[in-house]
């Protein structure tokens, strides 16, 4: 690596991140099913039909996995909660045995000097909560702040910081209108509504922990870089569109209680009723603010019905999941989170690659990523942007959703055979960088 610790406030946190249907196992210990369960048993939704089933068995083998981050020198590992785990049918009596796993994960990380960074949902909405509409249906804010209140009431008092949901535009805009993930919709009412539920049901949540006498609670959203793929005004609006929906949106609500007009140009038909009343509650304050960013996009004009746009396929290096790397991006969206947070602190809470290496293998590119947006960290430091910590994805190679067990984003390879760990050049280049 390039850089080393000493390059970073002395309290700044360096952390790896997971999340629970990708690494748990979601047979094990009582879950109920949940969304992901049944997309990937539909033919054509998921590379051979992988599921979480077994994933990386971190159910069993945790206290093995923290040795690794501990090992690596880690602050912080951010994690997830799985809602049907706790919670089988999404609501009611709470799975007991999932409430202990999750007892003994954080135990497991004060034992090891870590600091825990619980993210609430990762994407595993309860089978049950989705026969009942899921995101589209209202009372989702409720039921996931009841989830809130049972999970943290059971581990918030040794969380260090905790996020409510990971990354809205891919629980509301990916699943619900292109379909690529669970539960797999194209429609733009569906998607709408679930634009707004996210954040209603954020909001909900925030009010419950803070009910409770939580603190250091945070949104995390995902972002990429909308570049025109031409110079026409066609392209620019397009980007233009394709930013207010992916960037602005969920940003603009948090800290402005408002959404953006390019957006709402689409989506405003089909919001509920009411919902310019619900501000008050999606934009309750925050502690801090997280930014998940990987990529840029070119956008071009698509002909048809809004939103009129299209990717087009870019000219620089790209990662395994195709995607282009673009480190400059990183450093333009801590600069816009800094602009509607203000004096929020900022994390960065996912940054990685996907690469498909394997044991002794040569794990550079990885290594040139991580090392290339780590300097983007640095430059906004020098800027004065309030970063406060930068987090890795991923510890392990797991469970990429639809794309099965084949992208691998992990600092440590993980055998899906024989579930052996074997840690990674940049595991260990992060290793020295930390030491």
């Amino acid at each position: 690596m390039n850089r080393e610790r000493a390059d970073f406030p002395n309290d700044f946190l360096f952390a790896t991140a997971t999340s629970a249907y990708q690494i748990e196992g979601h047979s094990f210990g009582g879950a109920g099913p949940c969304q992901w369960d049944s997309f990937a048993a539909t033919p054509g939704n998921v590379v051979r039909q992988e599921n979480g089933a077994v994933a990386c068995d971190h159910y069993h083998r945790y206290e093995a996995d923290l040795d690794l981050v501990a090992a690596a020198g880690f602050d912080a590992y951010r994690f997830s909660t799985s809602w049907a785990r706790v919670l089988p049918e999404g609501t009611g009596a709470p799975n007991e045995a999932g409430l202990d796993f999750y007892d003994r994960l954080v135990d497991a990380m004060a034992a090891r000097g870590i600091k825990p960074m619980a993210t609430l949902y990762h994407w595993e909405l309860p089978q049950a909560l989705r026969d009942r509409g899921g995101w589209t249906n209202r009372d989702i804010a409720g039921w996931f702040a009841d989830f809130a209140e049972t999970v943290m009431g059971r581990i918030g008092d040794r969380v260090h910081m905790t996020a409510t949901i990971n990354e809205p535009w891919c629980v509301a805009w990916l699943s619900h209108f292109i379909g690529h993930h669970a539960p797999g919709l194209r429609d733009i009412r569906a998607a709408a509504r679930s634009m707004h539920h996210v954040l209603l049901a954020h909001g909900s949540a925030i009010e419950a922990m803070r009910a409770m006498g939580l603190s250091n609670l945070g949104a995390v959203c995902n972002h990429e870089y909308a570049e025109p793929a031409g110079d026409s005004e066609e392209s620019r609006a397009a980007a233009e569109t394709y930013d207010a929906i992916y960037n602005q949106w969920f940003l603009s609500g948090l800290f402005d209680k408002r959404y953006p007009d390019a957006a709402l140009e689409g989506l405003e038909p089909h919001l509920p009723e009411g919902w310019q009343d619900d501000f008050a509650t999606i934009g309750a304050p925050l502690d801090w603010i997280g930014v998940n960013y990987y990529t840029r996009k070119l956008i071009a004009h698509d002909d048809g019905a809004w939103p009129n746009l299209k990717e087009v396929d870019g000219p620089l290096p790209k990662t395994q999941m195709g995607w282009e790397i673009y480190p400059d991006g990183l450093l333009y969206f801590l600069r816009l989170a800094a602009h509607y947070a203000g004096n929020t602190p900022i994390y960065v809470t996912e940054n990685g690659m996907a690469n498909p290496d394997t044991p002794g293998k040569p794990d550079q590119a990885r290594i040139d990523y991580l090392d290339a947006h780590l300097d983007r960290v640095r430059q906004a430091l020098d800027e004065g942007i309030d970063v406060r910590g930068y987090t890795v994805w991923s510890l392990l190679d797991n469970y990429e959703w639809a794309l099965g067990y084949e992208k691998r984003f992990g600092l440590v390879h993980v055998d899906f055979d024989t579930l052996e760990r074997t840690p990674k050049a940049s595991y260990e280049a992060l290793k020295q960088m930390l030491g």
